[in-house]
This record gives structure tokens, C-alpha cells and sequence, in this order.
């Protein structure tokens, strides 16, 4: 089945929108900000006004990634420019302020298609990856409490690339998580470089706060199971993959 195509009445369009090349770009920033949204990392996607998409430096493989949650790296097919050397900056803003993140997602799909001309369609593979679980000793997690938004904190220059390019944090990688599930965390852990996809198998429903720190030289899995309770086995796992069907270089604005 081929995605990014709606019907008339329910296609979401962004009211004004901008495609611009950008030749001397190196490292994506930016996405969507709705009104619902939080940051899965540190990003800072909160400098962007609500109900708009700004991303700049994009390859077109980043902002499919972007439109459809999906890792860059399970990304298929397509001509070879998708994941080259051009790049571009996007400027789009909905009619409406209060757009919810999944609004300006399906916005930005459907933007894609039209200066694209994009075509994909999603497929699950087994690939090699792992399963998070429970440690001998049990989960050193603390449930969380009160209100307010849950939010992930992606911190070192090991793992996370705008610390590497800024020469931040460079001697300690962290990830910090408030009110976070065990699933979002999962997905947090496929993000850092070389680990590959991750899926929940705790079996842990609650929400949590917690810090996980170590040092570059250190073993992640060892870390996770000494500071959490948790660890990594290896294993087949599901993985989503989107596979692109047909892109065309777009037109200037």
C-alpha cells in the first residue's frame, strides 16, 4: 500500500510553505512543533513557534524521517540523491497555531509528496537487535509523580552529534528521563549510535524519572544493568521499515 495520499476532504495541507536548496549545510536541525509536542531528546525543537515545521540542512531521507517517526537507517530504496549531498531547508506554518504534532506530521508527508512527488510503503523485517528486560535484582527505577509533560534529555558528545559539533560534554554521556515509559525509553536506546533497534520486554507499564550516565569507554549494557536494574539480550527483533517507492527532485520555490 503506498502512503501520503489522503482524500480531498481530509488531506492536511500546511497554509504557507517554503523549499529552499541549501548547498553549504552540514547537520539537520530542527522539526515540527504542535501543541502537544515535547522533545525526545535535547534538541531544540522549543525555539520553533507552535503549529510550524522548521528544518534546515535536510536531506530528503531526514525529513522523511521526520514526517514519518522513523529512523533514518530504516529507510529503503530510492535514488541515490535521497541520502547524498543535496540538502534543503523547510519553512511551513499551519492555518491553525494549535495544530497537534500528528497534524503537522500528516501536513509534512503530504508536503513531501507534493514537492517530491513522494511514494513509500512500510514493511516489517527481523532484524538483529535486543530486548530490554528486567536484571537479576530487579529494576532500580523510581515511579513518577505529579503533573506536566514527560521528556527525555539526550546529553554527550558520543552519542549525541550536536554536542560533538559544539565540543560540549565530551567527557561523560547521559541520557535523562522524566516520567518516562519503558517502551519511549526503549525507543530512546535504538536512537544511540551502534546500538541498533531495541524493543520493551520489562513488562513494566508505569511511568519513571531516572538518570543513566557512563563514560564513552564503558559498556552501555553493563551501565543499564548497575545503574537500573536492566539489561540488553540480543535477539531477532520486529523492526518498521519505509520503504520509498518514487522521489523526484522538486522544483525551485
Amino acid at each position: 500500500m503506498v502512503l501520503g495520499f489522503l482524500t480531498a476532504q481530509s488531506r492536511l495541507e500546511f497554509e504557507v510553505s517554503s523549499l529552499k536548496p541549501n548547498p553549504s549545510g552540514n547537520g539537520v536541525k530542527g522539526g515540527c512543533r504542535g501543541i502537544d509536542s515535547h522533545s525526545a531528546s535535547n534538541a531544540p525543537i522549543d525555539i520553533i513557534p507552535r503549529g510550524r515545521c522548521v528544518i534546515s540542512s535536510a536531506l530528503l531521507s531526514h525529513m522523511i524521517a521526520i514526517a514519518y517517526r522513523i529512523q533514518v537507517q530504516n529507510i529503503k530504496g530510492g535514488p541515490d540523491w535521497v541520502r547524498g549531498t543535496e540538502r534543503f531547508d523547510v519553512e511551513a506554518k499551519a492555518e491553525n497555531p494549535d495544530a497537534t504534532q500528528e497534524q503537522l506530521l500528516s501536513m509534512l508527508q503530504n508536503f513531501l509528496a507534493d514537492r517530491f512527488h513522494l511514494q513509500v510503503h512500510r514493511e516489517t523485517k527481523e532484524t538483529a537487535g535486543y530486548s530490554l528486560v528486567i536484571a537479576k535484582n530487579g529494576p532500580k527505577l523510581k515511579e513518577a509523580a505529579g503533573e506536566g509533560k514527560g521528556g527525555l534529555k539526550i546529553a554527550g558528545a558520543a552519542i549525541f552529534k550536536p554536542d560533538l559539533i559544539e565540543r560540549k560534554n565530551l567527557d561523560q554521556n547521559s541520557i535523562i528521563g522524566t516520567k518516562i515509559s519503558m517502551s519511549q525509553f526503549a525507543s530512546a536506546l535504538t536512537d544511540l549510535p551502534g546500538v541498533g533497534p531495541v524493543i520493551d520486554n520489562t513488562g513494566l507499564e508505569s511511568f519513571y524519572d531516572f538518570k543513566l550516565a557512563w563514560e564513552p569507554s564503558e559498556s552501555l549494557s553493563s551501565v543499564l544493568q548497575e545503574q537500573l536494574g536492566l539489561r540488553l539480550n540480543q535477539q531477532k527483533v520486529p523492526v518498521d521499515v519505509l520503504v520509498i517507492d518514487f522521489a523526484a527532485k522538486p522544483s525551485q520555490n
